[in-house]
């Protein structure tokens, strides 16, 4: 039996809704290595282009130290809303999650914020948002705001944003799905994971084959650009898939 999800608009109101079952349940098991064209980008078979409709964010739910962590949050945040295009985030108020998603309300933005129940008991939610999904857990929460985005972005964060953007990007390496991401490397912040990406793959834990697949941005303004002109190149082949599922 699925668990229900809790769904608050702008209006305040709540439905209870049941939480639809992952695709996984429809794709056959994973049968081997990854298939070559598909991990090198090569567009043969593939489908309409996608188009980027909605973009996760996902960003630190505290400010941190340096200011420039902030504006760059805003800046996306703007970019987003007049670019037409819709934010999913963790849902709260705080942080850098605060900023972005109060920032691309500011400029007439669609924002949907998806925020586990215990946090959302704890005040942490941001109300004003276009729609606001209260669900039973992480796992949920990690997993809808997946379904519901194009794309995704890793502002700087602790040790949650760092967890959901790795998670990303194992599911890219294992060929699970082809949303592009872009870490947005504001003031140098990435470039110690990035530095730790090198190593693995210099260390022979990143395989010819299985690379981590990304875009690294250090001007806020290249991140939509990046992501649209990616977007052909990770169109899904006709009949696949995107598949998570069974991750939870």
């Amino acid at each position: 039996m699925t668990s229900p999800v809790h769904i608050r608009s702008l209006r305040g109101k709540r439905t209870l809704a049941p939480l639809a079952p992952s695709s996984a349940t429809k794709r056959k098991p994973h049968s081997g290595g990854l298939d070559a064209k598909a991990q090198a980008g090569h567009q043969t078979g593939m489908s309409d282009i996608r188009e980027i409709r909605n973009i996760c964010v996902y960003c630190g739910s505290s400010a941190g130290d340096d200011p420039v962590y902030a504006e760059a949050a805003a800046a996306l945040g703007a970019a987003i809303a007049r670019a037409g295009v819709g934010l999913v985030f963790g849902g709260g108020s705080c942080g850098l999650m605060g900023v972005v998603a109060n920032t691309a309300l500011a400029h007439g933005g669609k924002v949907t914020g998806i925020i586990p129940g215990f946090l959302d008991e704890r005040e942490i939610a941001l109300p004003s948002v276009s729609e606001l999904q209260i669900v039973p857990d992480m796992h949920t929460r990690k997993r809808l705001m997946f379904e519901k985005s194009d794309a995704f972005v890793a502002l700087p964060g602790g040790v949650g944003t760092l967890e959901e953007l790795t998670e990303q990007l194992t599911w890219i390496q294992l060929g699970r799905h082809s949303k592009p991401l872009v870490i947005a490397d504001v003031g140098g912040f990435w470039r110690p994971l990035l530095s730790l990406f090198a190593h693995m793959h210099n260390a022979g834990f990143i395989r010819p084959g299985y690379e981590v697949r990304y875009m690294v941005a250090e001007r806020i303004e290249d991140v939509i650009p990046m992501l649209r002109a990616a977007a052909p190149r990770h169109a899904k082949k006709e009949g696949e898939e995107e598949v998570i599922g069974e991750r939870f």
